[in-house]
C-alpha cells in the first residue's frame, strides 16, 4: 500500500573512505527523521546499510543499500555506498542516480587524500555534493586545538577538490569533548544534546574572532559567484540570512562550491542540521534531471538502473532512478514487463502501485535488463552511465563438485549483472576459469555470493601466466616417418620438414615447397595439422609462438598413405627437430599506467623496478589536481598482487590500467625457476 502523498523528494547518496561511519550516518538520519524507532550498529549487524550477510560478515559495507524516510513532507531516499576501493563501482554506478551525495570524511588530514578519485568523480559528472566531517570529537583535544585542527581539516579538502571548500559550521570544544557548534549563515551557537536537537546558546566570547575570520572566508567564496554580495562585502555591509541561504542553494545545487557540515553520527550530533541544510539547498529532481539532459515530461518513462540485486526470495531486483514520466507496475520497459514495483528499505520491501519522476525504486525480474541500462517504453534514449573500471586482480577457480560446472556459468553471469566490474574468461592457453575484480576482499565477497546464494563452493588460486616458446635457430630437413601395418590398409606417411625462428611477433607460418608430387597435394593439410597439434605444448611445455614450417619432401604409399598417416608424420618431425633449435622460454610483458597522488610517487618508481619493469617516464596526470602518471613496462608474472602492493604504498588509492604488450625472453635464472615450478613438460 502507498504512503501519503508526498510533496517532493531528494535523492542523496551518502560516500566516503572506508571506516569513516557512513552507515552510522544512515542509521541516525533514518532514525531523527522517524523512520526507525531503534537504530542499529555495524558491530551488532543489524544496520539498514550493511544488510547483506557479506557485509555484515565483514563488518562493512559490500554493495549499496538504499533506505527512505519522510521528513517535512519531502520524501529522502538515501543510498549507503561501499567506501572501500574494492567496490568502488557500486559507488559510481549509484552516483548518477543521485541529486546530491554527503561525502563522509573523518577528522584525520592524512586520510582526507583517500577521497581524491571520489572528488574527481563528482566534480566531473558535476554532482553536488557536500561535506560531513564525523567523529568530530576526534579534532577537540583540547579547547584551543578544537578550532585550529577544523581549520587544517579544511586545508586537506581544499587540497583534493577543484571546487572550494566552505565551511557551514565552527566547533565549539570545551576541555577534551566537542560541546557544540556555531552556524557561520545565521552566527547562532548551539550546544549537543545526544540523541536531541541542539540548543541555541550565546555565542563564546573566546571563539567570536575565529567565527568571524571562518564567517569571512566562507562569504568570499560565496561572492566569487554572486556580484551582489561581492558589492555588499566591498562595502562592508553584512549580508542577511536569507541572501546567504539563497546563494548556498544555488551553489550548492549548481556544484560550484562543497559546503563542510561537522558531527559525531552515533549520537546524532550535527545530524538534523545537516537535514536541514539538504531540505533547504540540495537541487530539486527536476534540476537534476535538466543537468543531464532529460527533459521533463509525465508523458514517456524514462528511468536508468542504479543497481542490481539478486535476492532469495524476490529474484531479480534492479534499482532505477525514474527521470521522466510516472511508472506503473505492469508497464513495459524496453519491451520487458515490470513485474512489481517496490520501494526498498535496505533488503526490505514495500510495494507500490506507481512512482513518479523523481524517485528511486525497485523493479522487479526486469530480465535482460543490467546495471547502467536506460529503460524507457520505446528505447528512443539512452543516458550516460559510469565507466566500467578496468579489472586489477585475478583468481583462477573451479566447483569444488565437478559435476557443479554447468551450474557455476549460470551462476557467474548472475554475479556479473550484480557487479559489472568483476570479469570472467576462460583462458585459451592455460584453460583456467579466471575471475577478475578490484582486488583480494572483493574477490572474496564474490565467492561467498556464489557459495550462499547458488551453494556453489569454490576452490581458487592465483591464475597461471601464459608462457610461451620460441626457438634461437633453425633445423633443415628434418625427417619423420611414420609406417604402421596391422593387416588389411597399413598407415605410411613421410616428410622432411625445415623450421625456422621468425621475428617477435610474427606468429606461425606454414608452407610447403613440394615438386613432382612427392607428398600429394590431398596429404598437405594433414601435415600442417600435425605440425600446429605439436606446437600447441612444445619441448619447455607451453605453446611454441613466431616458428614457421615449411615442407621440402616426402615420399608416399599409394595404398597405406593417408592425412592420418602424414599427421603423424609430422609430429615426429617436429619432435625430432625442436630438440635441436634451442628452445627458449618466453613470458608476456604489459604496459602498464599507474596513477598516484604526487607524494607516493618515489615510492611507485621503486615498486616498478623491484617487479623487473621498465620505467618510461612519469608526467602529471591530466586534469587531476596533484596527480601522476608513470608508465612502465612489467612482466605480467609480477602484476598479479600489484594492486595490493600499490595500494598499501599510496594510502589505497594508487590504480593502474594495463594491456598486453608484447612477449619477451626470460632471464635464464628465472626461466630454470619457472620450469622447475610448472615441471618442464615434454611432448
Amino acid at each position: 500500500m502507498n504512503h501519503k502523498v508526498i510533496g517532493a523528494t531528494r535523492n542523496i547518496a551518502i560516500v566516503g573512505h572506508y571506516l569513516s561511519g557512513k552507515t552510522a550516518l544512515l542509521e541516525s538520519l533514518l532514525s531523527v527523521t522517524g523512520a526507525i524507532t531503534r537504530k542499529g550498529n555495524a558491530k551488532d549487524g543489524n544496520t539498514i546499510g550493511d544488510s547483506s550477510p557479506e557485509a555484515r560478515d565483514r563488518k562493512m559495507s559490500t554493495e549499496v543499500n538504499a533506505a527512505s524516510t519522510e521528513y517535512e513532507n519531502v520524501r529522502f531516499t538515501f543510498l549507503d555506498c561501499p567506501g572501500s576501493i574494492e567496490f568502488a563501482q557500486e559507488t559510481l554506478n549509484a552516483l548518477i542516480g543521485v541529486d546530491a551525495a554527503i561525502v563522509v570524511c573523518e577528522p584525520v588530514t592524512d586520510r582526507t587524500l583517500t577521497l581524491a578519485p571520489l572528488f574527481k568523480f563528482l566534480d566531473d559528472w558535476e554532482i553536488p555534493h557536500l561535506v560531513f566531517v564525523n567523529k568530530i570529537d576526534r579534532a577537540c583535544t583540547d579547547e584551543t586545538t578544537c578550532g585550529s585542527n577544523f581549520t587544517t581539516i579544511i586545508n586537506a579538502l581544499k587540497s583534493i577538490s577543484s571546487r572550494p571548500i566552505v565551511p557551514h559550521q565552527y566547533p565549539i570544544g570545551h576541555n577534551e569533548k566537542i560541546i557544540g557548534f556555531i552556524d557561520l549563515v545565521t552566527e547562532q551557537a548551539y550546544h549537543y544534546h545526544p540523541g536531541a536537537p541542539a540548543d541555541p546558546v550565546p555565542l563564546p566570547e573566546h571563539l567570536q574572532a575565529q567565527e568571524n575570520e571562518a564567517r569571512q572566508q566562507m562569504l568570499e567564496e560565496l561572492a566569487n559567484f554572486d556580484d551582489n554580495l561581492l558589492a555588499e562585502l566591498l562595502e562592508e555591509i553584512n549580508p542577511d540570512t536569507e541572501e546567504i541561504t539563497r546563494d548556498l542553494k544555488m551553489e550548492l545545487g549548481a556544484d560550484l562550491i562543497v559546503p563542510v557540515f561537522i558531527g559525531i553520527a552515533e549520537q546524532d550530533f550535527g545530524v538534523r542540521p545537516l537535514l536541514e541544510a539538504l531540505l533547504r539547498e540540495a537541487p530539486a529532481p527536476e534540476t537534476t534531471a535538466q543537468r543531464r539532459c532529460v527533459i521533463q515530461s509525465d508523458e514517456k518513462v524514462t528511468a536508468q538502473v542504479l543497481k542490481t540485486y539478486y535476492t532469495p526470495q524476490g529474484g531479480k531486483l534492479s534499482l532505477v532512478r525514474i527521470w521522466q514520466g510516472a511508472l506503473a507496475d505492469g508497464a513495459t520497459l524496453n519491451g520487458i514487463r515490470v513485474n512489481g514495483l517496490y520501494r526498498l528499505n535496505g533488503w526490505q520491501t514495500q510495494s507500490l502501485t506507481n512512482a513518479r519522476a523523481g524517485e528511486i525504486v525497485a523493479l522487479g525480474r526486469l530480465e535482460g535488463v543490467k546495471t547502467g541500462d536506460t529503460l524507457t517504453v520505446d528505447r528512443t534514449k539512452s543516458l550516460p552511465k559510469a565507466e566500467i573500471l578496468s579489472p586489477v586482480y585475478a583468481l583462477a577457480i573451479a566447483p569444488e563438485k565437478r559435476n557443479d560446472e554447468v551450474k557455476m556459468t549460470s551462476a557467474l553471469a548472475k554475479i556479473l549483472e550484480e557487479d559489472p566490474s568483476l570479469v570472467w574468461q576462460q583462458h585459451g592457453d592455460t584453460h583456467e576459469i579466471i575471475l577478475w575484480g578490484q582486488g583480494e576482499i572483493h574477490l572474496k565477497v564474490s565467492l561467498e555470493r556464489l557459495r550462499r546464494k547458488y551453494n556453489l563452493p569454490m576452490t581458487t588460486h592465483l591464475p597461471q601466466v601464459p608462457y610461451k616458446e620460441t626457438i634461437r635457430k633453425p633445423a633443415s630437413a628434418i625427417h619423420g616417418r611414420y609406417k604402421h601395418q596391422s593387416g588389411g590398409h597399413g598407415q605410411f606417411g613421410d616428410v622432411y620438414l625445415d623450421i625456422q625462428p621468425q621475428p617477435r611477433g610474427e606468429g606461425f607460418n606454414f608452407c610447403d615447397r613440394i615438386v613432382g608430387g612427392v607428398v600429394p597435394k590431398q596429404y598437405i593439410p594433414g601435415v600442417e595439422i600435425g605440425v600446429r597439434e605439436y606446437l600447441d605444448r612444445g619441448p619447455l611445455g607451453f605453446p611454441v609462438v613466431d616458428v614457421a614450417v615449411t615442407l621440402t619432401n616426402g615420399s608416399y604409399h599409394s595404398v597405406d598413405s593417408s592425412e592420418q598417416a602424414f599427421k603423424q608424420a609430422a609430429r615426429l618431425a617436429m619432435q625430432e627437430g625442436m630438440s635441436k633449435c634451442e628452445s627458449v622460454l618466453l613470458e608476456p610483458i604489459a604496459k602498464v599506467e599507474i596513477h598516484t597522488p604526487k607524494e607516493f610517487t618515489s615510492k611507485v618508481l621503486q615498486l616498478v623496478s623491484g617487479r623487473r619493469g621498465q620505467i618510461l617516464g612519469y608526467e602529471s596526470k591530466s586534469n587531476w589536481k596533484g596527480w601522476d602518471t608513470v608508465t612502465a613496462y612489467v612482466p605480467l608474472a609480477e602484476m598479479q598482487d600489484s594492486i595490493v602492493e600499490l595500494r598499501s604504498q599510496t594510502m589505497g588509492v594508487g590504480f593502474f590500467h594495463w594491456e598486453f604488450d608484447r612477449l619477451q625472453e626470460v632471464p635464464e635464472p628465472l626461466a630454470k625457476r619457472v620450469l622447475l615450478t610448472t615441471g618442464n613438460g615434454k611432448n
